[in-house]
């Protein structure tokens, strides 16, 4: 079991826990600071890098994500100084994929180019709506032709760049959605996520839904319509879904969140970051601090970590089959099996298989289209006890 990280690749994820501004839908770890002192941002980066690279030495590097809050904040020498780092830490995949998060509001040409000579060579856009009214209620401070602005800037300095939206939101139909998504699927695009907008507690649209002030949200039904309709349009332009909110061509998946839904290995530093560790045989997994002052504070005395736990052999096989039934291609069975000590009960398969829910072929359990509309629960009944 030493080596089972190896079927996911490693990868490394820093996390910039900086925004211009607090959308009222986000829970990731994001705080507004009109001070940020990026030199000693990097040192901690670098001396939390350093850290774990001792843990994790003689790998190959697959993937570097910066992502955030807005990593297009960081100044272009702060994020080429971290990818040069993680270079000399670790052995650089040939392919090695570079990816940076970024807003449209935080963009311009000069910055792009930075960026990409500093080693990035993706963008990943936090668009997430085509309508000047959506984006002010989403709490965004870019408007459409600033978003369309900041994705052609970053097709000149880019070959590979995606773009998030968000659906069902609010007073929003069916009708609209197809009509923006077509939009979106007609801007020189090879990746796009696509994420059903999901009231959370502790944000501002969390505490808005409490009181009853959040309308015009989509009934379920109408949410179900934008789904199904996301699948067909997306797959008419040759964009299909690898994964239940990602869509790309073939060839343009994010290789670094591959890494994730094949249970590789990943190193986590900045803020709130999680990883997956496997070390001297046991894999873990890991969290920093969440606080911005708490993280700096940390790594000045030793490391950034706030909590490791070792993960049993069930918890590393609940974990991959969580994983794995979000991509198209589904997960290895006897992984599965190696990984958990026992295989996945025959009954709740064929119960889940005559539903259409899932399918078995060549020793790959994947969900179906319909299964995926409904993956919580699928995942649930293959998961009871």
């Amino acid at each position: 079991m030493a080596d089972d990280w190896r079927n996911g690749g490693f990868g490394l994820y820093v996390h910039w826990p900086f925004c211009a501004a607090k959308c009222p839908y986000c829970d990731f770890n994001s705080h507004v600071s009109k001070n940020i002192d990026q030199k000693q941002w990097l040192a901690a980066y670098l001396d939390d890098l350093t850290r774990a690279a001792a843990e994790t030495p003689d790998r190959v590097l697959n993937t570097i994500f910066f992502g955030g809050g807005t990593p297009s904040l960081m100044d272009p020498d702060t994020v080429a100084a971290v990818i040069d780092a993680a270079r000399s830490h670790w052995r650089p995949a040939n392919d090695m994929e570079i990816t940076l998060e970024a807003n449209p509001g935080s963009v311009e040409a000069g910055r792009f180019a930075a960026y990409r000579d500093g080693g990035v060579n993706r963008v990943s856009m936090g668009i997430q709506a085509l309508n000047d009214e959506d984006l002010r209620r989403l709490g965004r401070i870019h408007t459409v032709a600033e978003a369309r602005a900041a994705f052609d800037t970053a097709r000149s300095c880019f070959d590979r760049v995606s773009f998030d939206l968000i659906y069902a939101r609010q007073h929003q139909t069916p009708e609209a959605w197809r009509a923006e998504l077509t939009e979106a699927l007609s801007m020189a695009i090879d990746h796009l996520s696509l994420y059903q907008l999901t009231i959370e507690d502790g944000t501002a649209f969390g505490d808005r839904y409490a009181i009853g002030k959040l309308r015009g949200l989509p009934e379920d039904d109408s949410a179900a319509d934008m789904y199904l309709a996301t699948q067909d349009i997306c797959e008419a332009h040759g964009l299909g879904a690898y994964e239940v909110s990602n869509h790309a061509r073939a060839g343009a998946e994010s290789r670094h969140n591959l890494i994730y839904w094949r249970y590789g290995d990943y190193v986590g530093i900045g803020p709130g970051a999680h990883g997956r560790l496997t070390l001297d045989g046991r894999k873990y997994a890991t969290e920093t601090h969440r606080a911005p002052g708490d993280w700096l504070r940390a790594v000045s005395t030793g490391g950034g970590e706030s909590d490791r736990v070792e993960l049993s052999r069930q918890d590393q096989a609940n974990e991959y089959l969580m994983m794995g039934l979000r991509i198209l291609e589904g997960l290895d069975v006897d992984r599965f099996e190696r990984l958990s000590g026992s295989p996945l009960l025959p009954d709740r398969l064929s119960h889940l298989a005559e539903l259409g829910m899932v399918e078995l072929d060549q020793g790959r359990l994947r969900a179906t289209r319909q299964g995926r509309a409904v993956l919580n629960a699928v995942i649930r009944e293959l998961l009871a006890d």
